[in-house]
């Protein structure tokens, strides 16, 4: 009887980093938060639904968190469909993700204003070392490009 073992060796250097967490901060032209979940002229209400899933109105999660100085921010992980684009001039492939951005402002202790939906779009980059948001377009406009090492915020102005 003959027996033959194969090992594989792993490298630390060979995984894929995965830097996918994006925070997205919503505040006025006066850099006013409009996240704040129970505040009059804030957005209290906010879905996320992922426009290019199979079926339609598939929720996608996100988190609602504060930071210390009680700003409020929608942090988004993964979770919504990604398309594949294309592969650049690099070899990387890059994919992209379509969220519908619903947000309910509050206008009184009793009344919302009609429900404003938007487009958010974010781009992901892949190559053998690294899996990330490269940019991230609110409404159209360019709201976020990635800057190595960098933590993935954008702020969009409303």
């Amino acid at each position: 009887m003959c027996l033959t073992l194969l090992s594989c060796g792993s490298d630390e250097d060979s995984l894929q980093k995965i830097d996918q967490l994006l925070n997205i901060y919503i505040k006025d032209s006066s850099g006013n938060d409009l996240l704040k979940p129970t505040e009059i002229g804030s957005y209290t209400g906010v879905s996320f639904i992922d426009e290019l899933a199979e079926k339609d109105n598939v929720n996608v999660s996100y988190n609602r968190k504060m930071l210390a100085d009680s700003t409020y921010y929608l942090e988004y992980l993964a979770g919504a469909t990604r398309q594949f684009v294309e592969d650049d001039s690099d070899g990387n492939k890059i994919y992209r993700s379509e969220i519908q951005v619903s947000l309910i402002k509050k206008i009184s202790e009793t009344q919302n204003a009609p429900v404003v939906e938007d487009k958010l779009e974010i781009f992901y980059r892949s190559s053998p070392t690294v899996f990330e948001v490269s940019r991230v377009l609110y409404n159209n406009q360019l709201v976020f490009t990635k800057v190595p090492d960098q933590p993935n915020v954008a702020t969009v102005i409303k």
